[in-house]
């Protein structure tokens, strides 16, 4: 299957907007995908503004780099996770930045390249690294994992209410032999759905794809283990615009923001704060934005996006 990068851009004008972007300021896409959210910011950058992309994902990197390079040296794109994005700010000589977006999970592309193991709509090699350089698997979950281990996995990231008959039925299957593809396992989660369920649920093998992806990329605690760092790299009134796709993402945003807002660790009761922690900024959005309808018309997988941004004080 040839490699072209298509990543549809979700919500792309509300979170462009939402960075209120000076045009001599310096901007980061911890998430590149293809480059839809960048190409737009660096279309409202000056000779003198700076865009920052990075990306883990090999193919997203070459896709980006083709799309964004009318744009010259005002855009700078690095191979990485967002989570060092302090290090990779501190290696180009970049102390504060105005604003960062990030548009979490995984992207279009990456779902629809049969080989790379995303979906369960192809009979593929389990993988669903979004780096390839990475050495754990999809595979090596499903194959190596305790039943207990698979059991966490399902229910905490999957949210899936079969988890524990799913993670009996994989164990037993890979007694017989190991598990090796995503049509062998849509297979076993099947059998491990009652039938009645199946029929109302969408696909059975939704919860636990996203579950076993999420475990393999460690995505939530790469997310609970950046927010912090990444408000504190802001400038006053620099911006961070999060883009989740499901509840456990947005659980996680929604309280790091709600905590740098107001850190105070007093007890109502006293009349005032004496722990000393100071507020970091405000949030913009006491509601998350969500795409329009017409959004939702074109891109489907626009429907669970939520958006959130924080304002650095």
């Amino acid at each position: 299957m040839t490699e072209t990068f298509q990543h549809y851009t979700v919500m792309l004008k509300e979170t462009v907007d939402g960075l209120n972007i000076k045009p001599d300021g310096v901007y980061v896409d911890g998430t590149l995908g293809g480059g839809g959210h960048s190409y737009e910011i660096a279309s409202r950058l000056s000779d003198r503004g700076q865009l920052i992309g990075i990306d883990q994902d090999e193919a997203a990197i070459t896709a980006a780099g083709e799309r964004l390079k009318e744009f010259g040296d005002r855009i700078i794109i690095v191979r990485s996770n967002y989570r060092n994005t302090k290090s990779i700010l501190q290696s180009l000589q970049i102390e504060k930045i105005d604003g960062m977006m990030l548009d979490l999970g995984v992207s279009s592309y990456q779902l629809d390249t049969e080989e790379r193991g995303f979906s369960y709509r192809y009979d593929a090699p389990l993988d669903m690294r979004m780096d390839k350089r990475q050495t754990l698997t999809a595979r090596d979950i499903v194959n190596g994992y305790s039943e207990m281990e698979l059991f966490r996995v399902i229910r905490d990231y999957g949210e899936d209410k079969f988890a524990k008959n799913i993670a009996k039925h994989i164990v037993a299957a890979r007694q017989q032999s190991p598990i090796e593809t995503t049509g062998r396992l849509n297979e076993i989660i099947k059998a491990a759905i009652p039938a009645k369920m199946r029929a109302e649920g969408g696909h059975p093998s939704k919860r636990t794809y996203q579950a076993i992806r999420i475990e393999c990329n460690k995505e939530l605690e790469v997310l609970r283990d950046s927010l912090e760092e990444l408000i504190g790299l802001l400038n006053p009134g620099g911006r961070l615009c999060i883009i989740t796709f499901h509840s456990l993402e947005d659980r996680i945003v929604k309280s790091a923001f709600k905590k740098a807002e107001n850190p105070c660790t007093c007890p109502p009761s006293f009349p005032v704060c004496v722990c000393g922690k100071v507020s970091q900024g405000k949030v913009i959005t006491n509601k998350p934005i969500l795409p329009g309808e017409e959004e939702l018309e074109r891109n489907s997988r626009a429907k669970s996006a939520k958006l959130r941004i924080f304002e650095r004080a």
